[in-house]
């Protein structure tokens, strides 16, 4: 990926005060150079020479800072039209013959002319020198600022991520009969999947996951909302399909034209399974998706109804949920991991940590998240 021209950050009253501070300064060379020819040169040729003088500077300048190190594909051909002008302006506005001896009105002139150029060469450096001072105090500030806002955006990512690894657990609770492996691999440094294992009351236990539309700290947000909200209501109701409901009529009209996907399953101990799906994808038993009727994303319509179904796991079945972003990684060719690769992978009896190196193998452009949950 190619670095962005210093250009379209820099201001633009900076980049213009720059350049003209450039000419100004290298304009300096054509009052000099006409003060070393003794004033010879016609007024238009003394005009066309100082603007050139200023102007390939300006042009030299500006190819140096957009091509950087390939400065000279640019360079050579500016140096020879300069050349080239140069030759061309001396052809055609030849300077007049010199006088072998000058009367009294020849030396006025000339000293006029001579103190014109002197005093132009000063005014050059003096307007030049001021503008490069500016420009770098000016940019100067700037960067001060930029990084004083780089560290405050940085303080509020740490406390972002700080509040994620709080909402996305390290380490899996424990279930009697059933052993859980979970991988979390956000895309950015914060990110917008999420899945929680909540003990309840009864002595159950709800599994969610789910995906947040959006990365980085707007989505890690909303996630700490839906968390908290999970939490919470999972504390009156136990059955998953009510828990989406009350967690959808929650989190409407709060995403910004964004929205949510959402997996909850209750185990029990006896293998049963009851799952209730708000918009995500399905989850796979033994590899196998498991189908049944879903509804809308949290977050698009308040009186959405997430409805459920129940399953039976035997000893050694294995239930794998998972987030688009594992399918979705592509490679340098674009060509995705799809759902079948991930399928035969779950068939195969791939563990979490596999599948999230494939997705990583392939590239990674979304948050992976991926959890098992298997029947001893």
């Amino acid at each position: 990926m190619s670095t962005p021209s210093p250009w379209q950050s820099t201001p633009r009253k900076s980049s213009v005060i720059f350049l003209l501070a450039v000419f100004i300064i290298f304009a300096g060379f054509g009052f000099a150079g006409d003060s070393i020819n003794m004033g010879h040169q016609s007024v238009l040729h003394f005009a066309i020479s100082v603007f050139l003088s200023g102007l390939f500077p300006v042009a030299y300048a500006s190819t140096g800072i957009t091509l950087r190190s390939k400065f000279w594909m640019a360079c050579i051909p500016i140096f020879l039209v300069q050349g080239g002008s140069m030759a061309l302006l001396n052809t055609l506005l030849p300077e007049a013959p010199r006088s072998v001896q000058m009367d009294a009105a020849e030396m006025t002139r000339l000293q006029g002319r001579l103190l014109f150029d002197g005093v132009a060469v000063m005014a050059s450096i003096g307007l030049g020198y001021g503008g490069f001072v500016y420009v770098s105090i000016s940019e100067g500030r700037r960067h001060i600022r930029s990084q004083s806002e780089k560290a405050m955006l940085e303080g509020e990512m740490s406390a972002a991520r700080e509040v994620q690894r709080l909402m996305v657990p390290e380490v899996v609770p424990a279930i009697a009969g059933y052993g859980i492996e979970s991988v979390y691999l956000p895309a950015s440094e914060v990110g917008g999947d999420f899945f929680q294992v909540i003990p309840l009351k009864s002595g159950r236990t709800l599994v969610v996951i789910g995906d947040v539309s959006g990365k980085g700290l707007r989505a890690a947000m909303i996630v700490s909302m839906i968390v908290g909200t999970l939490r919470t209501v999972s504390g009156y109701t136990e059955e998953p399909g009510e828990i989406l409901g009350e967690l959808n009529r929650h989190v409407c009209g709060r995403f910004h034209d964004g929205f949510a996907t959402c997996l909850a399953v209750r185990l029990e101990a006896d293998g049963r399974l009851t799952v209730a799906n708000a918009g995500h994808l399905p989850p796979y038993l033994n590899g196998t998706e498991v189908g049944f009727a879903g509804s809308l994303p949290l977050g698009l319509a308040e009186d959405a109804v997430c409805e459920q179904t129940s399953l039976q796991m035997a000893a050694g079945d294995r239930m794998v949920l998972l987030t688009d972003g594992i399918a979705e990684a592509h490679n340098e060719q674009k060509e995705l991991l799809g759902f079948e690769r991930v399928e035969a992978m779950l068939r195969a009896g791939a563990s979490p940590k596999k599948v999230a190196e494939m997705a990583l193998q392939y590239g990674q452009n979304d948050d992976i998240t991926v959890l098992s949950v298997a029947r001893l």
